[in-house]
């Protein structure tokens, strides 16, 4: 058994010194699951972690953001450099790329890409940072590798917008189809697998000029049952498993074939809404409680976070206070606390606001009794007992609660298209560090506001502050002030509680020993953000030379 414990970002890694050294094999296909079948390929319009993943194999960007050195770092662009003040960025591209299909690749693609993205009629999470609130965004081509974009006023960290930003092609026949990416999508079959191949036109080779990436293919199979992942991959079926439940990891600790891997605390959270969209097909009464800011403190004050933390987690995780984890050290809210569990304080408040106990069931000052559903995920056995601790916890207080469980598709349905649902117990995935990649969750236009999703103009008071310091800390120059203003972000929300944050948990995963130069980082793509170095080590290739 090899236990890699792997403090914030710092990753167990072979050196290019050892991996000279030694001997490195081309080919074989990597194999791993995803719980859910991606809602859609197309690079810029991905919201789903599945899909976002299929995107970071199969695109291109413009610079990417490495993982364990936390970096900007060049790819499709070889250079940048800021302007006016951080208000215009040029770009300087490298020559002579080619897409997945063979064509070429230049300045007119990344035009072309951009100017997709400003189409209003284009959804996606990217677009809102390319959306400012007053003026536009230019975008022009000077010669075949210099792109100039210029903002209306200083974007601050402007380079890291580019790192999650797929170039489309603008002259190939297949349109979005085609990357620039290490791997392109060979097959696939709708609720089962999706097959990559190594893209023969990819353009990094490895320092002794060998071409990437090593690897022959990715497999990749959709299962939500997690046992089955589990046993899978201790049969050998599998390479890698990421985001594994704390019983699982504590199972392949005692493996000696398994190199089991702690990478700490994770910067994503556990989280419960309620939904607050005015049209949703839910009761008058109900949007009522929704939409209290007392009623949804008081819930929070509820829940018993160190509970679930050591009952449900095994200790690998803590109580969250808020979006940022505490792992983010520089963009942590340090007055921020997570919620004391104080039942007593919350009915006491509810009290307040007209609602009372009859009995053992708590009624609001309508006389109706309070129960609602809470909707998550099938096949996460760790939701499905935190959702447990939470029915078991508002009973105490006199709230009924129902849990249903739904296939990730139709929970997608639920809470982004028909808003048919009460309450959601989901994860968050924050795939950066700077508080600019959460814009289209803060900002109360944007399609991933959870609770209340694409306002045309914010509802509430609270909601056009936090659009206000969201935008004033896009921004900023001086670091402080930034941090200072999305410093006022996190306290909003935690004094209004529109989300109630409940567990960081631990990053755990765990790798087959053949899999090499894995380079394991807390944030996500976890184990394959560097899928291009990856290689195997015995029966699964052949020497490179």
């Amino acid at each position: 058994m090899s236990l890699i414990l792997i403090p914030f970002l710092l990753a167990a890694a072979a050196t290019p010194a050892e991996l000279s050294a030694s001997k490195i094999l081309t080919g074989g296909e990597l194999r791993f699951v995803l719980p859910s079948e991606p809602k859609t390929l197309h690079p810029l319009q991905v919201s789903d972690e599945s899909g976002e993943l299929i995107r970071y194999l199969t695109s291109g960007s413009l610079v990417r953001l490495n993982r364990v050195s936390q970096k900007i770092e060049p790819e499709l662009a070889e250079s940048w450099k800021l302007g006016d003040n951080g208000a215009q960025i040029t770009f300087q591209l490298r020559k002579g790329l080619k897409y997945s299909d063979g064509s070429p690749f230049d300045s007119a693609d990344v035009v072309f890409t951009i100017q997709k993205l400003l189409d209003k009629t284009m959804v996606s999470p990217a677009a809102e940072s390319f959306r400012p609130e007053t003026g536009t965004v230019e975008v022009k081509a000077l010669g075949a590798t210099t792109v100039v974009v210029k903002f209306p006023s200083h974007v601050a960290g402007v380079e890291r917008l580019f790192s999650g930003l797929s170039i489309l092609s603008s002259r190939s026949p297949k349109k979005e189809a085609v990357g620039l990416g290490p791997f392109v999508i060979a097959e696939s079959k709708a609720g089962s697998f999706l097959r990559m191949t190594r893209n023969s036109n990819y353009w990094k080779k490895d320092s002794n000029g060998r071409q990437l990436p090593y690897l022959d293919g990715i497999r990749v199979e959709f299962q939500r049952n997690r046992d089955i992942e589990l046993l899978r991959f201790q049969k050998g079926e599998l390479d890698l498993v990421s985001n594994l439940e704390p019983e699982a990891f504590e199972k392949l600790k005692t493996n000696p074939a398994v190199t089991s891997l702690d990478l700490g605390t994770s910067l994503d959270a556990t989280q419960l809404w309620f939904n607050q969209v005015p049209t949703a097909p839910i009761g008058a009464y109900k949007k009522e409680w929704f939409g209290s800011q007392a009623f949804r403190l008081a819930i929070s004050e509820s829940i018993n976070r160190k509970d679930m933390a050591r009952v449900v987690y095994h200790g690998f995780g803590v109580p969250a206070a808020g979006s940022i984890s505490p792992s983010n050290i520089f963009w942590y809210a340090n007055e921020l606390k997570a919620q004391e569990f104080q039942p007593k304080a919350a009915l006491a408040r509810l009290q307040k606001e007209g609602f009372r106990l009859d009995g053992e069931q708590l009624k609001d000052k309508g006389g109706n009794l309070v129960e609602f559903t809470i909707v998550t995920n099938t096949g996460n056995k760790v939701r499905e007992r935190l959702a447990a601790m939470i029915q078991a916890d508002l009973r105490q207080m006199g709230i009924k609660v129902t849990v249903a469980a739904l296939d990730f598709p139709s929970l997608i349905e639920r809470i982004m298209r028909t808003f048919n649902y009460e309450a959601c117990l989901l994860g968050v995935v924050n795939t950066d560090l700077d508080p600019s990649s959460q814009m289209n969750f803060w900002l109360s236009s944007g399609s991933s506001h959870a609770w209340n999703p694409n306002q045309k103009t914010p509802v509430t008071s609270w909601e056009a502050d936090i659009d206000k310091w969201m935008r004033l800390q896009s921004k900023e120059i001086d670091p402080k002030k930034r941090k200072a203003a999305f410093d006022k972000v996190q306290v909003i929300a935690a004094l209004q509680s529109p989300i109630i944050y409940l567990i960081n948990k631990r990053t755990l995963g765990a790798a087959s020993p053949r899999v090499k130069n894995l380079k394991p980082a807390i944030l996500p793509p976890h184990m394959v953000w560097n899928i291009e170095e990856i290689y195997f080590a015995e029966g699964a290739g052949k020497v490179a030379k």
